[in-house]
């Protein structure tokens, strides 16, 4: 690091110079910070939160889900969807991996690919200090950044009252997601202001609220049961949870990065059943109810059987009637009203136009030694440790190239 003097109307103001500022102490931000410090550049991290890496601590109940084994171009949505296809064919999940091995964190797979640490989220958090230190990335939280500007091919931030100088910046302050946590739309003003273009934010991997004729199933709250729920082109096959609100778990969480407002969301309650399975359970169990012959939580099976409006024995029921209720079961028909928003949201779909950015360095076409990285672009995972991924991957990217 070093410092000059810089006149000002009022007095000299120290400038303290950089190769590299990066914004924001997430998981995209140590990443690039550590990679690019390790490289021998001269790096300062900034963060207005008070510790680095809230999300990772808060993430997978306290214990991260730091990648998924099973990443690929296809897992993420953007509007370009081939742009996040450099980054992770260039940082894979094999590679943060390896990483976590080298610091002796103990993890495990938890389901479809998830990877989880054994211990604390804290350990996640510390290894990447630990390799911003080995880099000798200089890093600084808990004040706010009060002004960018750029001229002469240098970046100038003030942070609290301290200025800092660059010539190469990297946005990863994220999205506006659980904004109880510090999250804002920072990223988007500062690319704004750059003349970048910004695909518009929503929540996404965000449970759905219910009204109108489907306001009944918010008294089932608490009732759970595996799924395979669609949205548009995508489905996914995993547990729903009813909730007093609407609808979540992860089989919605996932359908909402794709749902937009007015579709619907169809729900298979028995994915596995074989089709004509209710005419079999008719010949099989003649005097059974419908309620009794789902295999479904009870409260959610009577409910169903209600809506359907099927009273009695199942061998009083034509074959037709029982068809039909088969079909509706199948691809049952909710019309969400709205999501929870991003107080709830885990991640932030849209952002910064992939457009506006080179796949292969995450650098602005228009604005050299711009950058932008994570959850801050228009790249978001399905649930489950993709988005992570992402975030190493483009930080990873960006750390490179710097």
């Amino acid at each position: 690091m070093g410092w000059r003097s810089q006149s000002c109307t009022d007095a000299c103001v120290a400038v303290f110079d950089y190769d590299a500022i990066v914004l924001g102490a997430g998981a995209a931000g140590l990443m690039c910070a550590a990679v690019a410090g390790q490289r021998g550049r001269r790096v300062l991290l900034l963060d207005h939160a008070d510790e680095v890496g809230k999300k990772i601590l808060i993430s997978g109940g306290g214990r991260c889900n730091f990648t998924n084994i099973y990443t690929r171009p296809e897992t993420y949505i953007s509007a370009n969807p081939h742009f996040a296809k450099s980054a992770l064919a260039r940082y894979a999940p094999a590679d943060f991996i390896a990483l976590v091995e080298r610091h002796g964190i103990a993890y495990h797979e938890k389901t479809l690919g998830q990877l989880f640490c054994d211990g604390s989220a804290k350990q996640v958090v510390a290894m990447l200090l630990d390799e911003c230190a080995r880099g000798g990335v200089d890093v600084r939280c808990g004040q706010p950044v009060r002004q960018v500007t750029h001229a002469d091919g240098r970046f100038a931030v003030r942070f609290g009252d301290l200025d800092f100088a660059a010539p190469n910046l990297v946005i990863a302050t994220g999205g506006p997601s659980i904004p109880k946590m510090g999250a804002s739309g920072f990223a988007y003003d500062l690319a704004r202001q750059f003349g970048l273009k910004v695909v518009e934010p929503r929540p996404a991997l965000v449970p759905l609220t219910l009204g109108g004729d489907d306001v009944l199933f918010r008294e089932l709250s608490g009732v759970a049961t595996p799924v395979e729920a669609r949205a548009g082109k995508a489905a996914f096959r995993e547990a729903a949870l009813f909730t007093h609100k609407g609808l979540s778990g992860p089989a919605i969480l996932q359908v909402s990065s794709y749902w937009r407002h007015g579709e619907p969301v169809t729900i298979d309650f028995l994915p596995d059943a074989a089709p004509g399975w209710l005419l079999g359970a008719k010949r099989a169990r003649p005097r059974a109810t419908l309620a009794s012959a789902l295999a479904l939580p009870d409260r959610l099976a009577q409910t169903l059987a209600d809506r359907l409006a099927l009273p009695g024995e199942l061998g009083a029921q034509t074959d037709r009637k029982l068809a039909d209720a088969e079909a509706r079961l199948k691809r049952w028909t909710f019309r969400p009203n709205g999501t929870e928003g991003f107080a709830k949201a885990e991640v932030t779909a849209g952002g910064i136009s992939t457009a506006n950015l080179s796949s292969q360095t995450m650098m602005a076409k228009c604005v050299p030694g711009l950058y932008a990285v994570g959850e801050a672009v228009d790249v978001t995972g399905w649930l489950g440790g993709y988005n992570f991924q992402w975030a190493w991957a483009s930080g990873h990217a960006a750390g490179q190239a710097l």
